[in-house]
């Protein structure tokens, strides 16, 4: 990718140049859009997508700005610091770590099939992915940064100069094309081919016994909220984990300012699950085993606890050997390709 750019950059100023004697204006490669590969299953995209289509070039800048380390205030960090691609996106610790070891609010959560979501974030305050990029880079526990100092930098790059005239042509660097080309890249990162893909597309694989008991269970058990596709209804609900001890955490609260939404959070995907540990919405949980057996122990109760725990008595009980067949299950949701790719 770097070198398909780079090389288109070249190319733009050799033109630029050629433009400045002949006074001509430069031809800028076709930039085609990108026909995203949606699995059948799957819902329908967020309407974004319809107004930001990716194509070969924006796709490609914004994963090199998502890269970018010039997006925090001391060059330290970038997106990828926290999305790390081998745990789904995600990055493996309890709250994310900004710039000069900050610490976050919360879990850095995986993004994946991100153009398909109704909302963003754990308490989903943002109905557009083009909104969200801005966020770490002004948050103080993230980049610390602003958009005007992004931007100050990116234009005092030429390569990115060039790069972004590829894309988008006159107009220069500006915020919007910024979260345009790093949405671009983001709604292409869809994971859909785990192993129980490959079995509800017919493909030859088959699910163990250990994992077929598993299924059984967890459309017993957790379908209810991990449901479609996503593995995610995308609803808001308070399953009585243990509390944010942040007096700024009020979950999905923090939003609406309705007491009965009151640490709720987004029902997260189960999709690549395996590799997105800690748990929770600050890392409350290190493995799959410890949520399950919080589960099967019984959670916090709370007036607006989500019903369907409170209609079995605040638990999902689980013996040891449906805790074991539940795991398996959850493991057939790993997308080998998606984070290796």
């Amino acid at each position: 990718m770097k070198n398909v750019l780079g090389a288109l950059a070249v190319m733009y100023l050799l033109l630029l140049s050629c433009n400045q004697e002949e006074e001509m204006t430069p031809v800028l490669p076709h930039n085609p859009e990108i026909e995203l590969d949606i699995p059948a299953a799957f819902p329908p995209m967020n309407p974004s997508v319809e107004a930001n289509k990716p194509t070969k070039f924006g796709v490609e800048l914004g994963k090199k700005l998502f890269n970018e380390t010039m997006f925090s205030a001391n060059n330290s960090i970038s997106c990828a610091s926290c999305h790390q691609q081998p745990k789904a996106f995600a990055d493996g610790r309890a709250r994310a770590v900004g710039i000069y070891d900050r610490a976050g609010l919360r879990n850095t959560p995986p993004i994946q099939n991100m153009a398909f979501m109704k909302f963003y974030n754990w308490d989903g305050n943002l109905l557009q992915l083009e909104k969200q990029p801005l966020v770490p880079i002004i948050t103080h526990e993230e980049m610390g940064s602003s958009i005007s100092e992004v931007v100050t930098k990116l234009s005092a790059v030429p390569e990115y100069r060039e790069l972004f005239a590829i894309v988008f042509g006159k107009g220069g660097i500006t915020p919007e094309r910024i979260y345009q080309s790093i949405s671009q890249y983001e709604y292409t990162l869809i994971s859909a081919d785990s192993k129980y893909d490959r079995i509800q597309r017919g493909e030859g694989d088959t699910f163990t016994e250990s994992e077929k008991r598993g299924l059984h269970l967890f459309e017993q058990k957790c379908a209810g909220c991990h449901s479609t596709a996503l593995f995610t209804d995308q609803t808001f609900r308070n399953v009585g984990f243990p509390v944010n001890p942040d007096r700024d955490e009020a979950g999905r609260a923090r939003v609406t300012g309705d007491p009965s939404d009151y640490m709720s959070f987004r029902v997260p995907s189960l999709r690549n699950v395996e590799h997105t540990a800690p748990y929770g919405s600050f890392g409350q949980f290190q493995t799959l085993r410890a949520v399950l057996d919080y589960f099967d122990k019984g959670v916090i109760a709370a007036d607006n606890l989500d019903p369907i725990l409170k209609e079995n008595g605040n638990r999902i009980p689980l013996t040891e050997s449906e805790k074991k067949d539940m795991i398996a299950f959850l493991k057939t949701l790993s997308d080998s390709n998606f984070i290796s790719k």
